[in-house]
């Protein structure tokens, strides 16, 4: 063996050796099954504890579990039988929101319950005939803002400050670009940290942007992705794990053009964007989140308690920049560094939403009532 070989061979070596080592320096997540109880389509999740977790799909369904997914059950909202419910909020075992689409404008809603599902009140019913809301995201149980698509080079977009009635702030949004619109995909297309700071991830235009406000939804600003972007393609889906470090995801829903799903990241509030590393799923990012816990803690408004999106460790679990990514029928993956270093979820495919309540506590959502507990 020539000496350049040898080191070639050995340069080989030691590169397996090293991925090896580091592969098994991960700890892989442990992934369970879970029965539903339903076989809709599923779409967005909402973990309000480890053990009190929401979620929502087609045919008007939401689920609820209070022993960490060991029973699930699924009912139906009375009234939306032809719905789907594309977003869920929970509050508490007793208290969610849902958010549905539909195919008329009055289709688009917002409904509350008080007491565990058993009673609904629609607190909003669309009554624009352009506008398609695809999330909504709650800083407190009582403040919250809900998205829609631009009608006219205006965001419709919505904001309660007492947990009953949404009023217009369409006048607060920047201006749209020419079409430019989010994806209903996994209800994180808008995802809020902290008291008031928001993000809303767009698409459907020439450039894929976040939208960010920090003062509660007042005043906002957008800023360019690298994501690509068109009529079917863009931002999907952001998470912010603080008010500076944050990781958008999307791609392209068309099926011809299915090499585009990528992610990004910010340390500046979301004003500039660079790419990470690209995940190893294809198609578009439906829906990711930071494996993160979810702090509660007694709040005075309302005395109910707050949603606070904390980042927080379990020992020495994953630390705060993994991120778990979910892109339908293009497979599911997750990153321990913010998307230097990828993993694929093996066989995970057909999910489109996943969140977290603690590090062993997450939650995939997806077609025909799937749901996997996620555990790192």
């Amino acid at each position: 063996m020539s000496k350049r070989v040898l080191v070639s061979f050995l340069m080989v070596a030691f590169a397996i050796l090293t991925a090896t080592a580091t592969q098994a320096k991960v700890h892989q997540p442990t992934l369970t099954p879970q029965n539903s109880g339903t076989t809709q389509g599923l779409i967005a999740v909402s973990p309000v504890n480890a053990r009190v977790v929401w979620a929502s799909g087609r045919g008007g369904t939401f689920l609820l579990t209070t022993d960490g997914g060991a029973t699930w059950k699924a009912a139906v909202v009375p009234g939306a039988e032809t719905l789907q419910f594309r977003d869920v909020q929970g509050v508490s075992e007793k208290i969610a929101y849902l958010q549905s689409i539909g195919n008329n404008p009055t289709d688009f809603r917002i409904y509350k319950t008080l007491d565990g599902g058993a009673t609904w009140t629609m607190q909003f019913q669309n009554q624009n005939p352009s506008a398609f809301y695809d999330c909504f995201a709650f800083w407190t149980p009582n403040r919250g803002i809900s998205h829609s698509d631009s009608v006219n080079g205006v965001f419709p977009d919505l904001r309660t400050t007492d947990g009953k009635t949404w009023q217009d702030i369409s006048g607060n949004m920047p201006p749209a670009l020419p079409g430019e619109a989010s994806f209903a995909a996994s209800g994180t297309c808008v995802a809020t940290e902290g008291e008031s700071n928001a993000w809303i991830a767009t698409g459907g235009s020439t450039i894929a942007r976040i939208l960010a406000t920090t003062d509660g939804g007042d005043t906002w600003n957008a800023y360019n992705t690298p994501l690509v972007s068109s009529p079917s393609a863009g931002a999907f889906t952001v998470d912010f794990r603080d008010e500076s470090n944050g990781i958008v995801g999307g791609g392209d829903l068309d099926p011809s053009d299915p090499h585009n799903a990528r992610t990004a990241t910010s340390n500046d509030g979301g004003q500039t964007w660079t790419l990470t590393n690209a995940p190893p799923v294809t198609g578009a990012i439906f829906g990711l989140s930071y494996v993160r816990r979810i702090e509660e803690h007694h709040h005075h408004e309302g005395h109910v308690h707050r949603i606070d999106r904390q980042h927080g460790h379990e020992g020495d679990d994953e630390g705060s920049a993994a991120v778990v990514v979910t892109a339908n029928t293009g497979g599911a993956a997750w990153t321990p560094d913010e998307g230097i270093t990828w993993f694929t979820l093996p066989g995970v495919t057909g999910y489109w939403a996943v969140a977290f309540a603690t590090p062993k506590a997450g939650w995939l959502v997806g077609t025909g009532g799937t749901i996997l507990k996620i555990s790192f």
